[in-house]
């Protein structure tokens, strides 16, 4: 059923899902990162040849993060992030600072379509735990700080514990401290868990698992790589509900914890393609987030046909179909189109609209403008309040 439809319907779906849109994810969402500005790109650089020390860079990331609240605001958005303008990598900078994870320099890096990341890995050396003392907790604070009197939701994304699984290698893991893969499951686990109850004192009220390995398990040729590394592929859609449930049990009534399941993004590529069918029903259905945020900008990702697993409720799925890759901006009705399309298989009312990722997962960035950025930000909002009011 399209937002076209009768008026009665659409009328009795709006107002269901009125008080539910008082908290996220909001129509008009985010999934968290943004293009570096210049000057905290120099400074990041500087820092990194020893120029500047880490007052210095601090300040300038500080004033960035200022701006960009600023700009998500006058953007019309009801949420912000900080860009991630603190992280050079959207998943390492937070596993290496959990107890027992390094990241280390691998023999390579993981092949996007004709370009390949910067070698780097990850390896276990100890118990894994998250500890009070994680530099994130600090990076949050810093951002509520800077959202304050904006009346603005802030928005922290983390990378999910699956990540972790699916990347790590199993040689990379010290067999004095886990006896391999399955062994790391419940202190990965308690981490997380440590680390929503850390948040969340913090004063954290909607957390984003940004999560590559879902999107992998849509792909054969992902799959087989996977088996190439010693993963066990045989249910492990089930066995990933099964982890992300054992976190989010439990977990506050007012603490909104949504997943983005990304395709890559890396420089304006991408890995993964394959539809959502083969791990629809798990995902949606079986894994107790709040909210999806989906990718749907390009034909790599299949139809909607798979949210028909989304349970009638409270639960999201925010429709990627605003790409970060390119700058060329979309009409604003093929969007509406397609969004009325995703409507046949799950309720207008439990559906929202974001960019289809952030547009710089690494601090390299996509290859867009910030103007082009920005006016997809506005897209975004337009189009969320033309549909949805």
């Amino acid at each position: 059923m399209s937002h076209r439809d009768g008026g009665g319907a659409l009328r009795e779906r709006t107002e269901y899902h009125r008080e539910v849109t008082d908290r996220p994810p909001f129509r008009a969402d985010i999934v968290g990162s943004f293009l570096r500005p210049a000057d905290l790109a120099d400074a990041r650089r500087r820092f990194a040849d020893g120029e500047i020390d880490a007052e210095a860079l601090r300040a300038v990331e500080d004033a960035a993060i200022a701006d960009l609240v600023a700009k998500q605001v006058d953007a019309g958005l009801r949420v912000v992030s900080d860009g991630e303008f603190r992280r050079s990598w959207w998943h390492f900078d937070f596993f290496g600072f959990l107890d027992g994870v390094d990241v280390v320099e691998l023999d390579h890096g993981i092949q996007f379509q004709g370009v390949q990341t910067r070698p780097r890995g990850l390896r276990i050396s100890g118990p894994i735990g998250f500890s009070g003392t994680h530099p994130f907790l600090t990076h949050f604070r810093a951002l509520q700080d800077a959202a304050a009197g904006t009346g603005a939701t802030v928005k922290f994304t983390i990378p999910a514990p699956t990540v972790l699984d699916f990347r790590l290698e199993p040689e990379n893991i010290d067999p004095a401290v886990y006896s391999g893969r399955d062994a790391i499951t419940d202190d990965l686990v308690q981490a997380y868990r440590d680390a929503l109850a850390a948040f969340y004192a913090a004063g954290a009220r909607y957390l984003q698992f940004d999560d590559t390995a879902w999107a992998y398990l849509c792909s054969e040729a992902e799959l087989a790589k996977a088996r190439e590394r010693g993963i066990d592929t045989d249910g492990i859609a089930e066995r990933y509900a099964t982890l992300l449930n054992r976190i989010l049990d439990g977990k506050p009534a007012d603490l909104v914890v949504t997943t983005h399941v990304c395709r890559g993004n890396f420089r304006s590529t991408w890995i993964s393609s394959g539809g959502y069918e083969p791990v629809a029903e798990q995902l949606l259905g079986n894994t107790a987030y709040d909210g999806y945020f989906l990718e749907y900008d390009s034909d790599r990702a299949g139809g909607f046909e798979p949210l028909r697993f989304l349970p009638k409720g409270e639960k999201v799925v925010v429709l990627g179909l605003v790409t970060t890759k390119t700058g060329e901006l979309e009409d604003a009705e093929t969007v509406r189109r397609r969004i009325d399309e995703a409507a046949q298989f799950a309720p207008l009312a439990q559906l929202a609209l974001s960019p289809q990722c952030g547009f710089a997962s690494t601090e390299e960035g996509n290859a867009l403008t910030e103007d082009q950025q920005w006016a997809k930000i506005r897209l975004v909002v337009e189009t969320a309040d033309a549909v949805w009011g």
